[in-house]
């Protein structure tokens, strides 16, 4: 006989904790009923710990962090439901026990929505689609599709390990760009005080009338004079436009013009394209070993990809694969696609292994993604640092030719 501690509600509806013992999960659950007592958590382990410390946290402890939920917040989430849903809880309990653990505010409110909505007779994906702001159609289609099929838990955790790898790739990009937005924003600052207020200084110091100054001192003076004058109006003219192109980027002819111009960067260009190969292959992949139609899977990963350029190509693809062409054929002749992406897929649809041959391919793929962007992680930094290099040993040189100048006219 085992030990379960439990918490639910009596037939009166009043909160109830304890413990039982019973031979199983089962034979727990179905004793509590015939006591007319029905357990929202269940626990095999003694009463001092485990539920009972998560009920009083429950209880006593209400959540005091504040703030938006954070994506890693969500695959933290997403990451105890799988192992709650593999350890044979039902899917309120787990949500409940979750529930309990959390103490962001925000957190605990989401769930505490996804349990009501459950519990009223709402499916998991349901509840999902309510928080479209949180939950992407990835998401709720992987997990309606596991629901339909009776595979919630296999969907959920191939759900985890794509987020998963999102989240990783994100991360890698924001901590990489931290030095090089570093070093731009203390470059740009060190040139607007020399302009501003040392050059000028210097100048004034020396005597030198402006016509008599080197040519590449006049140019760096009209600009300094230009920065104090004028730098109110230029810093309110940068603001509005970067808001104007905020607001463009965000219109469908917007990003499809932004999002082809990344595509033809020189450096910058191949990362975007063999991050977006590779979440296709492995979201198309998950999605089709899930059971989701190949339609219905492109139009999920249509919106997955980050790229309206290449969401555009899926379009089309999508649009020739419903009037009875291969998958392979369109991707073809889009040419926005590599060849090992094109063979994989046709070998795919002949040999009817679709999902196996993409998720073992975008292993490969992320190899490569990976590859490609530590090599434009290497080279971006190292041209920024020359770039500013250039233009502060230009200042520096513009600043000292009066007086070197003046020295060599007292010789």
């Amino acid at each position: 006989m085992a030990t379960f501690v439990y918490k639910g509600v009596d037939a009166g509806g009043q909160t109830v904790t304890g413990t039982i013992e019973a031979v199983d999960r089962k034979a727990a659950i179905a004793d509590l009923a015939q006591r007319g007592r029905f357990a929202s958590e269940l626990m095999e382990g003694k009463a001092e710990g485990g539920l009972f410390s998560s009920i009083r946290r429950q209880e006593g402890d209400t959540p005091h962090k504040r703030g938006a939920i954070r994506s890693k917040e969500l695959l933290a989430m997403m990451g105890q439901l799988a192992t709650a849903l593999k350890a044979g809880l039902p899917i309120v309990n787990a949500l409940e026990i979750i529930k309990s653990q959390q103490k962001k505010e925000s957190m605990y409110k989401l769930l505490e929505e996804m349990v009501a909505a459950v519990t009223s007779g709402d499916s998991l994906s349901e509840a999902m689609e309510r928080r479209p702001e949180l939950f992407d159609r990835l998401s709720i289609s992987m997990v309606r599709v596991g629901e339909t099929g009776g595979i919630l838990e296999q969907t959920v955790d191939e759900l985890v390990k794509l987020k998963h790898r999102e989240e990783k790739v994100k991360s890698n990009l924001i901590n990489a760009a931290a030095y090089p937005i570093f070093v731009l924003t203390v470059g740009l600052i060190s040139m607007v005080i020399i302009l501003v207020w040392v050059l000028p200084k210097i100048i004034t110091t020396i005597g030198i009338a402006p016509a008599m100054l080197p040519l590449p001192t006049r140019m760096l003076m009209g600009l300094s004079h230009f920065l104090v004058g004028w730098g109110w109006a230029c810093a309110i003219a940068i603001a509005i436009a970067a808001a104007m192109f905020n607001k463009w980027k965000q219109t469908p002819d917007g990003r499809f013009g932004w999002d082809g111009f990344m595509l033809r960067l020189p450096l910058f260009g191949p990362v975007v394209r063999t991050l977006a190969v590779g979440r296709f292959a492995r979201t198309l992949g998950a999605l089709t070993k899930s059971g989701v139609t190949i339609l219905e899977a492109l139009r999920v990963v249509r919106d997955t990809l980050g790229n309206e350029v290449l969401g555009r190509q899926i379009d089309q693809v999508s649009g020739q694969v419903k009037t009875g062409h291969s998958l392979a054929e369109p991707l073809e002749s889009s040419g926005m696609f590599p060849a090992l992406l094109v063979q994989i897929v046709a070998m795919g649809e002949q040999t009817g292994r679709l999902d196996e041959l993409l998720l073992s391919a975008a292993d490969t793929f992320d190899e490569t993604a990976d590859t490609v962007m530590n090599r434009f992680l290497a080279l971006f930094p190292a041209i920024l640092i020359l770039l500013l290099a250039v233009a502060i040993f230009f200042i520096i040189v513009a600043t000292l030719l009066p007086i070197v100048g003046m020295d060599l006219s007292v010789l």
